[in-house]
């Protein structure tokens, strides 16, 4: 029910004749902090067509600045390989309030956007993406499967969302 494998199921339907493999290189609770200390061993081997990052929902222990650090790092490795970047931007914490700017959760979000804008990357917005759902009224909890972790119906918001990035 994750997204990378939604995101798969999805690119071999619209990509019937192509190869296609979703490898993930992360590793379960793991910030951007270690996922960078990795990157270059872990993810640049695979000569990815297209990478992904998407820690910021625990990147919150570790605050802005080390998550900056870490996201920019993996963002000029990747850049230097000429591979394209998605920056993901986190899925909601039931705990968290999705319209507080003072919450860590939405300054990671902001910061996440203000990253793909200064290094020309993409952007899969899935905190926008859940808030406006839950703006519109669907109950948070609907969407999730544990307190910060998206159920079926929450991975499928996010791979919709990476699915416009694969025309």
């Amino acid at each position: 029910e994750s997204y990378p494998h939604l995101l798969h199921v999805a690119l071999a339907r619209r990509f019937p004749h192509a190869v296609i493999n979703v490898i993930v290189t992360a590793i379960g609770g793991e910030t951007s902090v270690q996922g960078a200390g990795r990157f270059a061993a872990d993810v640049l081997p695979h000569r990815p067509d297209v990478i992904t990052i998407d820690y910021a929902l625990n990147d919150r222990g570790d605050g802005l600045e080390a998550a900056r650090r870490a996201w920019t790092a993996m963002i000029m490795q990747a850049q230097v390989a000429k591979i394209p970047v998605l920056l993901l931007t986190p899925t909601p914490d039931q705990a968290a309030s999705l319209s507080d700017p003072t919450n860590s959760l939405v300054q990671h979000a902001a910061q996440v956007r203000a990253l793909a804008a200064e290094h020309g990357v993409g952007l899969v917005d899935s905190f926008a993406v859940f808030r406006r759902r839950v703006e519109r009224g669907t109950k948070l909890a609907t969407l999730m499967s544990s307190g910060n972790h998206p159920n079926l119906a929450g991975h499928k918001l996010v791979a919709a969302e990476l699915m416009k990035w694969f025309r």
